[in-house]
């Protein structure tokens, strides 16, 4: 029934008919459709034959014509010229007297017309392509003894073997012979030439053209009446296409769930085994009993709960706002039973990141009001088939407009609306102290006011310090990002690997911990102190007086013990962890005694081969001792380059800063200082297609993906493995649209 199915959808697709999303056909079983459906495709089929046939002759009649046609016209063409050139030496000998005229002449007048040789002809159309190396094999086969005539035909033709368009030539061979016949048709068969009789008188042309006529006329008149009748079929197919279509995937789907199913021979049952979520066990047991009252069963299905060895699948039950969060998460890897789900705070940190490097509320705004529009029309594109690119948007339109707010918030923050600030808060906090700083640069202004309330003075936007003040302004607040989203997952950690999430913590905070405190400190203090210097001759020379880059009391006794602690902390990550799982393998295999498995951690996964200690297996030391060292190295490492990748946020921060700004400055405001008219809507043309094909879709596609990047890599190898398998409960819902 699913190829029949599919038979009707390619037809419906020839036709131009589309299946209708209301069924107005009445409830049908499932052996009715499937007679209903033979019957419907038995018809096609047959009416596609007769159409088929129909449209051959209709086709080979049409070319008939053109040959009636054309070769009417050249044969009749050449008889005129003929008589009229006899005629012309008829004259001529009767003016010039008998004694003059050729000997020849009066010896082919005096000829018997009996005894003249009758030339036969073979006419038809052949491929224009072909012409040429038809005539040439025509002069070599018959050594030259035929004689081809040919005559193109302006517009393509519909071959009637083929169906295709095809630019032909119509020609009529002369030849000499049966041999010379036989040659010439085999020729004509090679070359895909259709033939056609042809006459040379002229009354019987006649006749024929009209005869060809009215068979056109009736054939078109039949075509024409299968092909409404075809499409009223296809129609009547189409109202119930998509009910009939859903009936048979449902039944599908059920005999192959029935078909994984075991059989017992003893009790003469089906057995079915699977998972379900806790929550779900008085459920199923209702609709188990609901299902044999039902079906008036005599034996009642039995639901009893397994314990098994095996390693359960994952469900997070989610909604339609935080499904595309958790596919985020998922195209990553599917979290292994009772793993920590990052999704849970992807659905904050993942549009804060990105806000942070597309920080503009104008932006932000048209980004919003964008996808707003897929939300509230949510229900109309949902039964649509949109683009691959527009599914895409459509199907993470809640993670866009998380986006666009965060984005609108952060570009409150940095005070830009298309890169141009405003005093959204009040005046700005400073004042020119006199006229000498009126040349866009801050010396010369004073503190005439509180602090601006909230994000950036709109003093700092324009003047020669607005770089080298959101420069620092940004790579700090990204250190500080990056340090505080990676010690979220190293104690997310803790659930999968206690015993490294200590040494781990300690590791990265001593650190890069420190140096957010050291930022932190500086903010808040004013101080001029070198951040670089202090980091860096905390480890080349950490017993060095600080001097002007001290920050705070005991700064230097802090560093060293905070430098101990990182440097113990490296061997606390190498060294417990392989004695620890050689204890618990001995516990494990020690006599009698069984150690669950809920107890060992489970991140804890030694390397084990076959041996001969009882039956049980032999704990390899060395290998696990390798891969801890690896994984040791990889942390160390990977804190600093973790760290050095959050700066992204810094460069495409700035990156989006400045580009907005070009914009603005060297299109819409250079545009708009002149007077003409037409290039200032040129420049406002420019501007809007810039800003929405560079900055709302290139911009925004770039920050998703390294935003993306910083959870997958920075976020998410800190605690997250994601080596488990998705749970995948029977559900009609879930059905695809893929057809086997």
């Amino acid at each position: 029934m699913a190829r029949k199915l599919r038979f009707f959808r390619d037809q419906m697709y020839k036709a131009g008919v589309s299946a209708s999303k209301f069924a107005y056909g009445s409830v049908i079983t499932l052996d009715e459709l499937e007679i209903k459906l033979g019957e419907l495709e038995s018809e096609l089929i047959e009416m596609n034959a007769n159409s088929e046939k129909l449209q051959q002759a209709y086709n080979e009649l049409l070319e008939y014509r053109l040959v009636l046609k054309k070769m009417g016209e050249v044969y009749n063409s050449a008889q005129r010229k003929a008589t009229a050139r006899h005629r012309e030496q008829e004259n001529r000998r009767v003016v010039e007297g008998a004694i003059d005229s050729p000997l020849l002449l009066e010896q082919e007048m005096t000829i018997d017309s009996s005894k003249q040789v009758k030339l036969g002809y073979v006419s038809g159309l052949v491929p224009r392509d072909k012409s040429m190396a038809f005539e040439r094999i025509l002069f070599r086969a018959t050594r030259g003894n035929v004689f081809l005539k040919q005559e193109s035909i302006e517009e393509p033709v519909i071959d009637p073997v083929s169906g295709q368009k095809v630019e032909k030539n119509v020609f009529i061979v002369f030849h000499s012979g049966e041999r010379a016949k036989s040659k010439v048709l085999k020729i004509c068969d090679a070359f895909g030439a259709n033939r056609y009789p042809f006459t040379d008188d002229i009354v019987k042309q006649h006749q024929m053209i009209v005869e060809v006529a009215g068979k056109l006329s009736e054939l078109k008149t039949t075509i024409d009446v299968g092909q409404h009748h075809w499409g009223s079929v296809l129609q009547a197919i189409s109202d119930q296409y998509d009910q009939w279509k859903n009936m048979v995937k449902k039944e599908k789907s059920i005999y192959h769930t029935l078909n994984m199913l075991s059989f017992d021979v003893t009790k003469k049952c089906l057995v079915a085994e699977g998972w379900c979520p806790v929550s779900a066990t008085d459920e199923i047991q209702k609709t188990l009993s609901q299902a044999t009252t039902d079906s008036n069963s005599q034996i009642g299905a039995i639901f009893e709960i397994l314990h098994s060895k095996e390693a359960p699948p994952t469900y997070f039950c989610t909604n339609k706002f935080t499904y595309a969060f958790q596919e985020i998460v998922n195209a990553y890897g599917v979290a292994k039973y009772q793993e920590a789900n990052p999704g849970v705070f992807t659905v904050v940190t993942f549009p804060f990141l990105f806000a942070v490097m597309f920080g503009d509320w104008g932006h932000g705004i048209c980004l919003f009001l964008v996808t707003l529009i897929l939300i509230l029309r949510e229900k109309t594109y949902s039964r649509q088939k949109l683009g691959d690119i527009m599914e895409m948007a459509f199907s993470g339109r809640y993670v866009i407009i998380m986006m666009s707010i965060f984005s609108i918030y952060t570009g409150v923050i940095y005070n830009e609306f298309f890169s141009v600030p405003y005093e959204i808060f009040g005046p700005s906090a400073y004042a020119c102290r006199d006229s000498s700083c009126s040349d866009a640069t801050t010396v010369g202004l004073i503190k005439v006011r509180k602090t601006y309330p909230f994000g950036v003075d709109p003093t700092w936007h324009g003047s020669r310090s607005e770089l080298p003040f959101l420069n620092s302004l940004k790579m700090k607040m990204s250190i500080l990002l990056g340090v505080a989203q990676m010690n979220l997952g190293i104690i997310l950690s803790y659930f999968n690997a206690k015993y490294q999430f200590v040494p781990q913590i300690i590791f990265l905070n001593s650190l890069f911990g420190y140096l957010s405190l050291l930022i932190i400190v500086k903010w808040c203090t004013g101080s001029q102190a070198d951040l670089y210097h202090v980091m860096i001759y905390m480890f080349l020379s950490p017993m060095d007086d600080l001097n002007d880059n001290q920050l705070f009391m005991g700064q230097k006794y802090l560093q060293l013990l905070l430098l101990f602690l990182a440097l113990i902390a490296v061997p606390w990550m190498l060294i417990p962890k392989p004695f620890l799982l050689k204890k618990q393998h001995e516990e494990r295999h020690q006599g009698e005694a069984y150690v669950p498995l809920s107890t060992v951690d489970e991140n804890l996964e030694p390397a084990l081969t076959d041996g001969s200690h009882g039956g049980h297996e032999e704990f390899q030391f060395s290998e696990v001792v390798v891969h801890q060292l690896i994984h040791t190295i990889e942390f160390v490492l990977g804190s600093v380059s973790n760290t050095a990748s959050y700066l992204r946020l810094w460069a495409l921060s700035l990156a989006h800063s400045e580009l907005s700004k070009v914009f603005f400055e060297k299109v819409l405001v250079l545009a708009w200082g002149y007077d003409s008219v037409l290039i200032r809507i040129i420049g406002g043309i420019v501007f809007i297609f810039a800003t929405v094909g560079v900055l709302l879709v290139m911009e925004t596609l770039s920050a998703f993906l390294h935003a993306l990047r910083l959870h997958w890599v920075e976020f998410q190898n800190k605690f997250y493995e994601g080596n488990g398998y998705r749970f995948e409960p029977f559900s009609f819902a879930l059905i695809g649209d893929d057809e086997e």
